[in-house]
């Protein structure tokens, strides 16, 4: 059993040791059945995909709201909470700049997450682990963290409902602040958050996520997922989602088209990216684009591969890169030199937006340093062909062996490429079985 010593990112200001967390509820107005009798939020419910008609209807009020309502409504709950001084540093403060190169990754100087972090031991040889109430999870978060309710709606239309009961029989899905936020408007979307969910995608709490990228309407929001082993710190179901007013790197790399579901759904391999990726986009409707990257997430669960999922482009566009980042660091592969930066490579980092702990790395940071941290990450090229056959076979287009030499599309191929020399395949699968079959062999 493979372990490491981390620092999980504080997200809540009620996280904290669990050994020393056993006051679940008392007093602390979280969502525990002792505080949830009574309490109130707005409920935003969005257009449902299949349905969608552009009237929003808003109760209680009489006029129109404005067109970028559900941004406004993020934004502005998030900027109330930023008022009323729930966040662990003010990240409006936290120096930002584009590194030089053909990329464009961004680095962020955010010693804030640094601060204040508590140790423990992690597991990253498990990507699926059983939920466990007694450690930190988001039934344990204070009211006054939480911004909305947000659901689906019946129909084509927008509904909103600036003070409904949290209905404890019916299991909600809430928008929170993350207290140790990456960028202005960082929150946190928790599907069904009182049925204590663990970090593992399903298809209905993911295309509640590309819900809500669809209904923000905005290119510059996207949300982000972390799998176990893959740098999620909270073994409960949640997405990651903010506002950056530029493409992401990982949005601009190349690609090539490997194959076409019966549903429309492209699937592409990125090219010339340090980490190497699988990009789906079109299909039918949506629901037919979600429902295809859950199955190749729930694939990729099922065999124990570590991944990270950026929901993009209004939910148009979702990149599912599988990683072995963890596994390499617990066995000691990873090179000294960005151990040092004490980065963990997780869906923003590796989608290009590089949060940086220490002083001396934003000063020197170069699109040559971002590509070698981010290349660690990545799974050799026949491992990665390896988990793109046992993901097509999980979506049925096994036999579309004549797509896979496909086309090249978006022509910025910077220079450089992956280093694909390694004298071992990271990211193996572990099942139920046989020691034999671990990731690892002592």
């Amino acid at each position: 059993m493979l372990k490491i010593k981390r620092v999980p990112t504080v997200v809540s200001n009620y996280q904290k040791d669990e050994a020393a967390d056993e006051s679940v509820g008392c007093g602390r107005n979280c969502l525990g059945a002792c505080c949830i009798n009574g309490a109130r939020l707005p409920l935003y419910a969005c257009k449902n995909l299949e349905k969608s008609r552009e009237k929003i209807v808003v109760s209680h009020e009489a006029e129109e709201p404005p067109v970028a309502f559900l941004e406004s409504l993020v934004l502005g709950e998030w900027e109330d909470r930023f008022q009323r001084g729930l966040f662990r540093y003010d990240v409006t403060a936290c120096e930002t700049k584009v590194i030089p190169g053909k990329y464009g990754f961004v680095a962020q100087l955010n010693e804030g997450r640094h601060l204040k972090k508590r140790p423990t031991e992690f597991r990253v040889d498990k990507v699926l682990q059983s939920f466990d109430g007694s450690k930190f999870n988001f039934t344990k978060v204070g009211q006054e963290e939480l911004l909305f309710q947000f659901e689906a709606g019946e129909d084509g239309q927008v509904q909103f409902f600036p003070c409904m009961p949290l209905d404890p029989e019916n299991s909600f899905s809430v928008v929170a602040i993350n207290v140790s936020p990456i960028e202005y408007g960082h929150v946190l979307l928790i599907p069904r958050v009182l049925d204590c969910l663990p970090q593992r995608i399903d298809h209905k709490s993911l295309l509640l996520a590309v819900h809500m990228a669809a209904e923000a309407a905005n290119p510059y929001f996207r949300l982000g997922y972390n799998s176990l082993g893959a740098f999620a710190t909270i073994n409960h179901l949640h997405f990651q989602a903010y506002y950056l007013a530029m493409p992401f790197p990982l949005e601009r790399a190349p690609t090539k088209k490997m194959i076409t579901t019966v549903s429309g759904v492209k699937i592409s391999e990125l090219l010339n990216y340090p980490v190497r990726s699988l990009l789906f986009e079109g299909g039918s409707s949506m629901q037919d684009l979600s429902d295809t990257v859950s199955d190749a997430c729930v694939c990729l669960q099922n065999n124990n591969i570590p991944f990270n999922i950026l929901i993009a482009d209004c939910g148009r566009q979702i990149f599912v890169m599988p990683q072995c980042y963890a596994e390499k660091q617990a066995l000691g592969e990873v090179s000294p030199e960005v151990l040092e930066t004490q980065v963990n490579p997780a869906v923003w980092e590796i989608s290009g937006h590089m949060v940086l702990k220490r002083k001396e790395d934003y000063e020197g940071a170069s699109e040559e340093n971002a590509w070698r941290l981010l290349a660690e990450a990545s799974l050799s090229e026949e491992r990665f062909k390896e988990v793109n056959t046992l993901i097509f076979e999980a979506i049925g287009c096994s036999d579309q062996e004549e797509d896979l030499e496909g086309t090249i599309v978006h022509q910025q191929i910077p220079n450089g490429g992956v280093n694909q020399k390694s004298n071992r395949i990271h990211g193996g699968p572990i099942t139920n079985g046989t020691a034999s079959e671990c990731i690892v062999l002592q």
